[in-house]
């Protein structure tokens, strides 16, 4: 079966999206669980330890608290309650800190730091799986052991208002609630006082037992404008007087009951310098957790220093204060300051209910447990435990049932440190079997590209797709049956669960079918290769042929780039390895163009002779040349003179100054934004830009920007898309003017701001205008079949259309940022790929590398809180999934998109009808090197210290690349289907 390049590029690509799938699935594991306790069944408590006396406490201790209320405050960093703004913008906050009946404390939350994987940890006290952080767009409902189920089967009643995650999380427990959506971000007023407009009314009743708020404003105005934001002293006046509110009619109360209430003031996670969050900087894991209540009384003098603890900890401690059992999923430790002040043998009897809780815990998930430290320190407090009680029943005063009660306090708080840690390593189990077939599905991929090179880069852009013979091979039947009896075999001995394995045998059985027939297709192709005496060679014309400098830096910087992605500096780091690379290709092509322009072939000196019209025209570079990998393949045929021989004047000193013009611009650019891990808390031009001392210098930026980016799109597009194009770019100008990013030229101060959501959806209407009218093009151009440049005015008018979304979406101080991607194609375009005449395979890797560059050049990193979440939201005025995702993804993917886009316009373009297919095969492969390579590499680091906070999140990225990949091949396959036709 015959199939064009692109065609088969895409199909391949496909599969590798399904084979990375399954191994993101089976990577991101399920945490430790407790298998002894379900929503419905609970196991009486732990009886209290006795040494040869009898003891009559069998039964959970009573409530230390007779309401509880949680303040969840979105993004509450630490330094925003104990650092200088706290004392600013939180007085109340601070005086309670510092000399009210309070603890304080400093809690690290555990990766992922977003917020549904936070509630979860909050409130069942384990390490929720990296995974979360996909799930945290439509959470599903929790059913793992929880403080919230715990307390409704008590019969508590408890009232929710704020973040609807946690409805969604807990549906059908709470009697009273009221959700707001938490990931609309261009909102921080009324998501905050949809919950406080219930406050007057809920605490004047006394019909509820636990208050949940959850404020999602201050997080909002992180992602919107950064911690730095003037707005985040508002917000955080604001969440003072609303707990100074809350706690004096708490103290009110307890002068009737007399019993005293508890008041929890704490954040999800942190915020980091930028404003994001999802990461492992100390910014977004730490946060502030401070419990309040008239119990914890403080002498004169007493000064209380927040000390740092685990998130996990919340749950054991909420827990004992309700008179609840502590979750069995629970990996966290009671925090002890909130019971020293009850009597010793209530205290050793809260220390070994946890105590019991994780050792059970530990015995579950860990077969060895009986040599871990931390079980051997449990045991002994418990003996310990026991001589105390038996001295305690003898009424034995003395000062050696004090000493020993101390002893026994201290035993159980080093075994409750120590079986936290042991439990906390134990953070996942891997699905190494999903891991496995889906590593095998995308290596059968990878090879299938490799052996196909000879044939898919051809002149005709064609392969025999050894289909049909495999399928009726005994070696594809042989391979099935095998495969299948290991799933059986592995299926029915594996002690845990597997995703794999809960699949219904027709879905396991097609991908296992999938699998034998790529095998037996790699298997054929590389006979075929050995038997033609072919590998490695397409040109038997050209035997002397060799590899241009050129080609030695796309295989060393492709191979190199992948060698680094098993070090976690260079993860961290990545944008760094793009930067060197783009700089040495610059480098590169400015050695190409001297010594094409002064250097014949065999180094004698030539003068550069008038410039031909092919050059100035939109002539086709590409036309009747064989278009070649020349990444891996090593036999090049000698190019013929360019169209550098013919160039004079201006022209000439334009192509010799282009690299130098192209480094410029990179330059510029990576001081706009600081980006990575070491260096990202730099000051850098994006910070200088965003304060609100230079908001002039910006509005002059970005209204600069807009019109150099109408002047660099408009020159191919139709004159309706030129109106559109600037009636958009006026609209982007009024949307960040109404938002309050930039001025109006008559207005210095933004006092009226809005959400703009009137000025983007005009912005938007304009971007579908234009994407309209270049798809009528497209499909104009396939019934004119002789009217080339319709097609090619239809491509650019989408890709014009996708720029005008991009200028929306960029915040205004990365507009910069698209104005030098599109000079640098403009520069290249013209003065490096027509006048060298390059082939599609080097303009391809040329444009993903710069696709990858400019990735970075927008603010980007490898980890997940520098997605700017902000942009999901964009002209819409309430939460709407699928559009949100896919404009979130757009704006992070941006510079790979864009580039890959005009990828298509230039290739269709030229007249060779093979450009694309080649284009769309390299692109697929160059792809999949990467993907491949750090699938294994993540599978052999799996145990790695960094693994959840540098590795993860990379394969995610390259998840999503990979994704974005099969769109973009799928787009050029039927870009190449038009060229055919044609």
């Amino acid at each position: 079966m015959r199939l064009g390049s692109g065609t088969f590029a895409a199909c391949c690509v496909v599969i590798e999206v399904l084979g990375v799938a399954l191994f993101l699935r089976g990577f991101f594991p399920t945490p430790v669980r407790s298998s002894s306790r379900t929503e419905h069944q609970a196991e009486p408590p732990a009886p209290e330890p006795s040494a040869g006396a009898s003891s009559n406490w069998t039964k959970l201790p009573p409530p230390l608290f007779r309401k509880v209320v949680i303040m969840l405050i979105d993004g509450l960093r630490d330094d925003f309650v104990f650092g200088s703004k706290g004392v600013k913008f939180m007085p109340y906050t601070t005086y309670l800190v510092e000399k009210g009946a309070s603890h304080s404390f400093v809690a690290e939350a555990k990766l992922p730091t977003v917020t549904m994987p936070r509630i979860k940890a909050l409130m069942t006290g384990s390490l929720p799986g990296f995974i979360d952080v996909v799930r945290n767009l439509n959470s599903p409902a929790l059913l793992e052991d929880n403080v919230i189920t715990q307390a409704k089967a008590a019969g508590k009643r408890i009232i929710f208002y704020g973040d609807e995650t946690w409805v969604k999380l807990f549906p059908r427990h709470f009697v009273e609630y009221d959700g707001t959506t938490s990931f609309f971000v261009s909102d921080y007023t009324e998501v905050d006082d949809n919950v406080t407009r219930h406050l007057d009314k809920v605490l004047k009743r006394g019909d509820w037992d636990v208050l949940i708020l959850h404020y999602l404003g201050l997080d909002h105005i992180g992602h919107v404008s950064g911690p730095s934001s003037p707005l985040i002293g508002h917000k955080l006046r604001e969440m003072d007087s609303i707990l100074m509110k809350i706690h004096t009619s708490l103290l009110s109360e307890e002068r009737e009951t007399l019993v005293p209430n508890l008041l929890v003031l704490c954040g999800d996670h942190g915020m980091s310098e930028t404003g994001g969050h999802g990461a492992s900087s100390v910014e977004e894991l730490n946060t502030a957790l401070i419990l309040i209540s008239s119990a914890f009384e403080r002498k004169p003098g007493d000064i209380r220093r927040p000390k740092h603890v685990q998130q996990t900890d919340l749950a054991a401690t909420l827990a004992i204060g309700l008179g609840l059992p502590i979750p069995g999923s629970s990996v966290g430790s009671l925090l002890f300051p909130t019971v020293e002040g009850r009597p010793v043998r209530e205290q050793l009897r809260f220390l070994h209910l946890n105590a019991v809780q994780l050792s059970k815990l530990l015995q579950e998930n860990v077969p060895s447990y009986t040599k871990e430290p931390g079980f051997e320190q449990f045991k002994m407090s418990e003996r310990l435990h026991g001589n105390w009680i038996r001295l305690y029943l003898e009424e034995n005063n003395s000062e050696v049932l004090f000493n020993l009660g101390a002893k026994v306090r201290r035993q159980y708080l080093d075994a409750l440190r120590t079986l936290s840690l042991s439990l906390s390593r134990q953070v996942a189990q891997y699905d190494i079997y999903s891991m496995l077939v889906g590593t095998v599905m995308v290596l059968e991929v990878l090879a299938l590209l490799l052996l196909s090179i000879p044939q898919a880069l051809s002149s005709e852009a064609e392969l025999e797709v050894p289909l049909w013979s495999p399928v009726f091979s005994l070696l594809f039947y042989l391979m099935f049956l095998v495969l299948s009896a290991l799933h059986v075999i592995v299926c029915t001995s594996a002690e845990s669960s597997c995703y794999f394995c809960g699949l219904s045998w027709l879905t396991a059985g097609g991908v296992m079918a999938l699998i034998s027939a790529l095998l037996c297709a790699v298997g054929s192709a590389l006979a075929k290769m050995f038997a033609d005496g072919k590998f490695l060679s397409k040109n038997p014309a050209h035997p002397k042929a060799r590899w241009s400098e050129l080609d030695v830096l796309i295989l060393l910087g492709t191979m190199g780039h992948v060698l680094s992605l098993g070090a976690s500096s260079f993860i961290e780091e990545e944008h760094q390895t793009w930067y060197f690379l783009i700089n040495t290709l610059c480098l590169a092509l400015c050695h190409e163009i001297y010594r094409n322009c002064f250097l014949r072939d065999d180094c004698e000196p030539q003068q550069c002779s008038h410039v031909e019209e092919g050059f100035v025209s939109p002539a086709p570079a590409l036309q009747d040349r064989s278009i070649r990998c020349n990444m891996l393949e090593p036999h090049r045929v000698s190019k013929g003179p360019t169209s550098l021989d013919t160039l004079r004047g201006y022209e000439k000193w334009m192509v010799l100054a282009s690299p130098w013009v192209i480094l410029t611009c990179c330059r510029l650019l990576r001081s706009l934004n600081q980006t990575g891990v070491q260096w990202a808390h730099r000051p850098d031009l994006g910070h200088w830009l965003t304060s609100s001392d230079h908001k002039a210098e910006l509005s002059v930026l970005a209204a600069l920007s807009l019109i150099v980016i109408f002047a660099l799109v408009q020159r191919r597009c139709s004159l309706t898309s030129k109106v559109a194009m600037a009636l958009g770019l006026l609209g982007v100008y009024c949307y960040r003017a109404a938002i309050g990013n930039v001025l109006f030229p008559w207005q210095r101060d933004s006092k009226d701001i809005s959400k703009g959501v009137i000025e983007a959806r005009f912005v938007h209407v304009f971007v579908l205008g234009i994407l309209f009218t270049g798809t009528k093009d497209l499909l104009k151009s396939q019934v004119i079949a002789a009217d080339f440049t319709i097609k090619t005015v239809g491509l650019w008018e989408i890709y014009s259309g996708l720029v005008l979304l991009a200028a929306l979406l960029f915040r205004p101080h990365n507009l910069p940022v698209l104005v030098f991607s599109l000079f640098i194609q403009t520069i290249m375009t013209k003065f490096i790929w027509k006048p060298l005449r390059h082939d599609a395979a080097e303009i391809t890797i040329m444009h993903y590398w710069f696709g990858q560059a400019f990735f970075y050049f927008q603010g980007n990193s490898n980890s997940i809180a520098t997605v700017d979440v902000s942009a999901g939201f964009v002209g819409l005025d309430t939460y709407m999934e699928v559009p949100a995702m896919f404009l979130t993804a757009f704006a992070t993917f941006a510079g790979p998109v864009l580039w890959a886009s005009h990828l298509v316009s230039f290739l269709s373009s030229e007249t060779s009808g093979s450009a694309l297919g080649h284009a769309c095969f390299c692109y697929a492969l160059i792809c999949s090197f990467p993907v491949s390579a750090y699938i294994i590499l993540v599978t052999s680091l799996r145990y790695h210290l960094f693994i959840w906070s540098v590795f993860s999140p990379k394969l995610l990225y390259e998840g999503m690349h990979i994704l974005i990949t099969a769109a973009i091949c799928a787009f050029f396959t039927a870009m190449d289907q038009t060229n055919t036709k044609s």
